[in-house]
């Protein structure tokens, strides 16, 4: 008697189990970690992010042009949106890319649907990268009633 009994190409219930061989290797693993430790990253850089504009100062009222201005000019708040935005993208879009896989039934709209997906990934992640790094509130040469009160008149 072989090892595994086919019939019609299906393995027979009772024939003893083969583990697929994957060339993905621990992919899926790797991603499952990543988006538990990014969630917890994630919460703490929310919440963080959360208290400082509402609860110190002035709270929601302080929120504008000037103060998202004298925000970005520290580095480390640069740095902070910064892990923010990276870690809110690639979290999301492991979770959406999960759910391509789960739920697109042919491989011709699964890669579709990834393409596009990461192809709004890196313009997202680009885009908010170059406005972090290069928000200018005093843009220099420009009108002086067009620069909001926190520019120094010169």
């Amino acid at each position: 008697m072989a090892a595994t009994q086919t019939t019609g190409g299906i393995a027979s219930p009772r024939s003893p189990y083969a583990r697929r061989t994957t060339t993905r290797g621990n992919y899926e693993l790797y991603s499952w970690v990543f988006m538990r430790a990014s969630g917890v990253l994630l919460l703490v850089l929310i919440f963080g992010h959360l208290f400082v504009n509402l609860m110190v100062g002035e709270g929601v009222k302080a929120i504008d042009f000037a103060f998202v201005g004298g925000k970005w000019s520290s580095p480390f708040w640069q740095v902070w949106d910064l892990l923010m935005l990276w870690l809110a993208m690639f979290h999301g879009t492991n979770g959406v890319r999960t759910i391509i896989n789960d739920y697109a039934q042919r491989d011709a709209t699964r890669g579709i649907l990834k393409a596009l997906l990461y192809l709004a990934f890196t313009v997202v992640v680009v885009l908010g990268t170059l406005v972090i790094f290069t928000f200018d509130p005093c843009p220099a040469n420009a009108p002086a009633d067009l620069l909001p009160s926190i520019c120094s008149a010169s």
